[in-house]
């Protein structure tokens, strides 16, 4: 199966958890801060949204940080992603 965004939609893959700090410390999997570093799957297609013309400022492969508390979580076969609004995409990590 496939996901295919409409409108303004991006999904994401969420890039792993660190599990060690800077300093060394190993962190158990509770204690790890979910990342707000993903990678785009899918973009949209974009045109007229809400009667706003809306361009898509993202592509395919690009890593990125997105709100914290954005999106929509969803899994297909056994993997999950985040289904977000361009808008809620903060900042494109090159």
């Amino acid at each position: 199966m496939k996901l295919v965004p409409l409108g303004d939609k991006i999904v994401l893959k969420q890039l792993e958890a660190e599990e060690t700090t800077k300093s060394g410390i190993v962190l158990p999997g509770q204690a790890q801060e979910k990342p707000q570093e993903a990678e785009v799957i899918a973009v949209g297609p974009g045109g007229n949204v809400d009667g706003k013309e809306v361009t898509m400022q993202v592509s395919t492969g690009d890593k990125v940080i997105y709100s914290k508390y954005a999106g929509t979580e969803v899994e297909l076969d056994g993997e999950e992603f985040i289904i977000v609004k361009q808008n809620d995409i903060l900042a494109i990590v090159k």
